[in-house]
């Protein structure tokens, strides 16, 4: 077999006190790896508030580094896109910045990759160090993919996975500013497999996904994917008037059968705030779709990158 290239892409936010041990460890597991040709590493640094900036920049004058700064905080997946974008390799890999992905576990993954000649490889974390709250965030995104981005349901997503170049060059043909990467890997291929590795409990700081960022990338897959939730409320809503029809025809019977029966005024509030609270989901949604699609036609940007510094070019 030819030894590989390959890109490792680690998107930056608030993490001065990890990234240069990241990079460290990174670099020296793949100058180790008998596999590969060259690598590099794409550090793509969006919004930090801290030091993160000037840490990325003092890399940056490693042969081997490319560092892009954005002009503020886009997301994560904004982030990956950009790297991916710049990254020449055979193979890209996906690290997270805060020491809780092991770059030891490249090898391994890159092996059962090739072994297996599977398109995309996600880590399965044989013992999560994760929050309880980011474990659960974790099982409803697997949920959410199997049910709207038909992902297999014995294959687990996580935030360690590599792939080959050709289906990297696929996801960032997306033009839209919606990215969510799980669900445009979906897309490009279904020849996925699972690798078993160790994952690292956090040293410094804390998650930077709160609840408000899972939501919003929850929503991403949800309504950039799938036009399943569409069906659901038109589904939701066939049922409840044929409920409501039903019970009508039963309103009706018994007022026939018994003339000194009341209708109340509680069960009309009831029906009227329940309904009315379906009708208005539904426009909710309706209006989601309608607004990104507002969004993606007037072209606007997925990020804006302030500056670059690439060593690979010295």
């Amino acid at each position: 077999m030819d030894k590989l290239n390959i890109s490792v892409v680690i998107p930056v936010y608030n993490s001065q006190k990890t990234i240069e041990k990241t990079v460290e460890r990174t670099t020296k597991v793949l100058s180790e790896y008998d596999k590969i040709n060259q690598y590099e590493i794409i550090l793509v640094n969006d919004g930090s508030k801290d030091e993160s900036d000037a840490v990325c920049r003092k890399l940056a004058l490693l042969p081997y580094v490319c560092y892009t700064n954005f002009t503020k905080n886009f997301g994560q997946h904004h982030a990956l896109l950009c790297g991916f974008k710049q990254a020449t390799g055979d193979i890209i890999v996906k690290v997270d910045d805060d020491l809780q992905i092991l770059p030891s576990e490249i090898p391994a993954m890159v092996d059962a990759l090739i072994d297996k000649n599977a398109d995309v490889a996600f880590g399965d974390y044989v013992n999560k160090k994760h929050s309880p709250f980011r474990n659960w965030g974790s099982k409803l995104n697997n949920k959410m993919a199997q049910s709207l981005l038909e992902k297999p349901k014995s294959l687990k997503v996580s935030s360690f996975y590599i792939m080959k170049d050709y289906v990297a060059k696929n996801i960032v043909a997306y033009e839209n500013p919606y990215p969510y990467i799980a669900g445009l890997i979906f897309k490009a291929t279904d020849n996925i497999i699972n690798v078993s590795v160790k994952h690292a409990e956090r040293k410094e700081g804390t998650s930077n996904y709160t609840l408000k960022k899972l939501i919003k990338l929850w929503l991403n897959g949800f309504v950039n994917f799938s036009v399943k939730p569409l069906r659901i409320a038109t589904l939701l809503g066939s049922i409840l008037c044929v409920l409501g029809f039903i019970f009508l025809i039963a309103l009706v019977i018994k007022r026939m059968l018994d003339s000194d029966v009341q209708l109340g005024w509680t069960s009309i509030m009831a029906a009227v705030v329940f309904f009315g609270g379906v009708q208005l989901l539904s426009i909710g949604l309706i209006g989601e779709y309608v607004g990104r699609i507002f969004i993606s036609i007037n072209k606007f940007p997925q990020y804006v990158i302030k500056d670059k510094v690439d060593g690979r070019k010295k």
